[in-house]
């Protein structure tokens, strides 16, 4: 029995110190909670974005030329065959196919058409010497009938007057027969020289047609203008260019080979945060591919009017970072995490932004672990911190949060609310300007 007793004291005992260690780790942890140093040293506001890699400078993969000064008429031609994307590539490799069905169909039709105007040509031709020729004879007739009708004139001077009278109208009248073919003639050639310089305008035409077709469909074999790697061409909402895709006359390029020296970070900025953003400013860059890797850039554009992304309400607005350097292992496409750097501090105060509490008055005041309400001066700030320009010093511990008695806190640093009320009315003047 006493052995009992003297091990249910001892049990006891160990959980009265257990309790008693485990409630003074439990306030060790609470106080790192409730409690944050004001730190000192360099600041950053920046602004953070995803963004995707392109090249500064590619050249596009083209199809056939479809467009003015060539006779052929197409509105999309498919693609059919595509090497796969990233494939490197030298000068005159093979890229592609285009689909060729619709203008060999055409080019069929117009070599038929073609084939039956030379054969409507030639035979053309063929009558208009057949009825020329007829022509001439009759005309080289009729001057032997001119003559004829010229010497019976002659020779019916000493005849009756009746007769010499009708010797002169078969005279007249042989003469007039051979005025009228005389016109014939000149007419006809005149219609027939016609006739035939339309149809040898269309049978050119017709010939130009062709060669286009003909020259066209050689190109719906596609090889590389240059040495590089194969991108896929972005339609205008993103979807890339592949086998089935159409190009058409206004837009040929059926991929990219982009130059991999000088990359660009393309990235999208909310309309709430662009007018911090401006060229020049400078960029730190990852990618996802590779996280261990880092770059700087530098802004180089921002665009001057906002956009809707595909599943977006809100307007962003495109900006344009160039990455420092060359990185052969950088490829367009990639994912990039973006932190613009809009401004920078060194050797400032500043504390997480959740310390900072403002009453009714509106006047910014934290609570420090010594027991003050902390009137202080806040400055620029970021997605987490706040500069304080007034008020605090480096090291000194403050609540996190408001704590359980804010009244119980003395009020401290009261000079320096008048300077928080003139920079308000400073701002105020300034926002009634603009």
């Amino acid at each position: 029995m006493k052995k009992t007793v003297i091990t249910t004291g001892i049990v006891v005992v160990v959980a009265i110190i257990a309790m008693l260690v485990f409630n003074k780790l439990f306030s060790k942890d609470d106080s790192s909670i409730l409690f944050a140093e004001a730190s000192t040293g360099w600041f950053e506001i920046t602004i953070s974005s995803t963004g995707e890699l392109l090249a500064e400078n590619s050249v596009d993969v083209m199809g056939p030329e479809i467009a003015a000064g060539r006779d052929v008429r197409s509105t999309n031609i498919k693609i059919t065959d595509l090497v796969p994307e990233g494939t490197e590539v030298k000068k005159g490799d093979y890229v592609g196919t285009l689909d060729r069905t619709e203008l060999e169909n055409s080019l069929k039709d117009f070599r038929e058409n073609l084939t039956e105007m030379e054969a409507s040509l030639e035979m053309l031709l063929l009558d208009t010497a057949m009825t020329m020729n007829s022509i001439r004879d009759q005309i080289n007739n009729q001057k032997h009938n001119v003559e004829e009708a010229e010497i019976t004139l002659r020779n019916s001077k000493y005849e009756p007057p009746t007769t010499i009278r009708q010797a002169e109208i078969n005279f007249e009248q042989a003469k007039r027969t051979l005025d009228q073919l005389n016109r014939s003639y000149t007419l006809r050639d005149a219609q027939t020289r016609t006739l035939v310089r339309n149809r040898r305008l269309f049978l050119s035409r017709m010939e130009r047609r062709v060669k286009d077709y003909e020259e066209v469909l050689s190109g719906f074999v596609i090889y590389a203008p240059s040495p590089g790697m194969i991108i896929y061409k972005k339609e205008r909402f993103g979807t890339k260019r592949k086998v089935g895709s159409n190009i058409n006359a206004m837009d040929r390029a059926v991929a990219t080979l982009p130059d991999l020296s000088v990359m660009l970070s393309k990235v999208y900025v909310s309309e709430i945060e662009v007018n911090k953003v401006l060229p020049g400013q400078e960029v730190h860059i990852t990618v996802d591919a590779f996280p261990t890797r880092s770059y700087k850039g530098n802004i180089i554009s921002v665009a001057n009017i906002g956009e809707k992304l595909p599943n977006s309400d809100s307007k962003v607005f495109e900006v344009m970072v160039k990455i420092d350097g060359s990185d052969f292992n950088l490829r367009p496409s990639m994912t990039t995490n973006n932190k613009i750097m809009i401004k920078t501090f060194d050797n400032v105060v500043f504390i997480p932004s959740e310390c900072i509490h403002t009453g009714a008055d509106s006047i910014p005041v934290v609570f420090t672990k010594n027991g003050h309400r902390q009137v202080v001066v806040p400055g620029e700030a970021n997605e987490k911190e706040v500069i304080i320009e007034q008020g605090l010093e480096a090291g000194e511990e403050i609540y996190l949060g408001l704590p359980e008695k804010p009244d119980d806190f003395k009020l401290a640093g009261e000079e320096l609310i008048e300077t928080i009320r003139e920079r308000e009315k400073m701002k105020n003047a300034v926002s009634s300007a603009r």
